[in-house]
């Protein structure tokens, strides 16, 4: 793979806006089926009797839309490298089968490694919002990504 993106093209205040993405029923029953099957996941008829009202997506589902989304939009162009983790995860509302979302993605910080000056440090902000511009989830994230010049061969 040839990365066409590199820490270089990550500057602090970068924003990217991605999606829309329209979530459906069976979308999140799948899911919640096979990561985190609580009754107002799983179940359209018994969630109704839940504090929500009705069927929801898991907050796990949310994270792993974003994710995706993240991932079309240009980590897979990316010499990304992985990440260290998640620094926080706020669920803030609801999403709801046929919500659309999208996801508005700042780069915080930026840095290089100090022990390989050849990888790129992103700390990101995700806000994961509704088709009313609601924001249903925030995430801070950190990713490793390769730099394009190292110290030695930078002008």
């Amino acid at each position: 793979m040839n990365p066409k993106l590199y820490w270089e093209d990550f500057p602090a205040g970068c924003a990217r806006r991605i999606g829309p993405r329209r979530i459906t029923a069976k979308e999140i029953v799948t899911f919640a089926r096979q990561v985190d099957p609580q009754p107002f996941h799983v179940d359209a008829e018994s969630a109704a009797s839940f504090q929500f009202g009705g069927l929801i997506a898991s907050g796990w589902h949310i994270c792993a839309l974003a994710m995706r989304m993240m991932c079309d939009d240009h980590i897979l162009e990316s010499a990304g490298l992985g990440s260290p983790g998640a620094d926080s995860i706020r669920w803030k509302q609801p999403l709801r089968a046929e919500d659309t979302i999208t996801v508005e993605a700042t780069v915080l910080e930026t840095r290089r490694s100090r022990s390989r000056p050849g990888v790129g440090i992103l700390r990101w902000h995700w806000d994961v919002k509704n088709q009313h511009g609601r924001s249903i989830a925030e995430l801070e994230t950190t990713g490793m990504i390769r730099c394009r010049s190292t110290p030695e061969n930078v002008p």
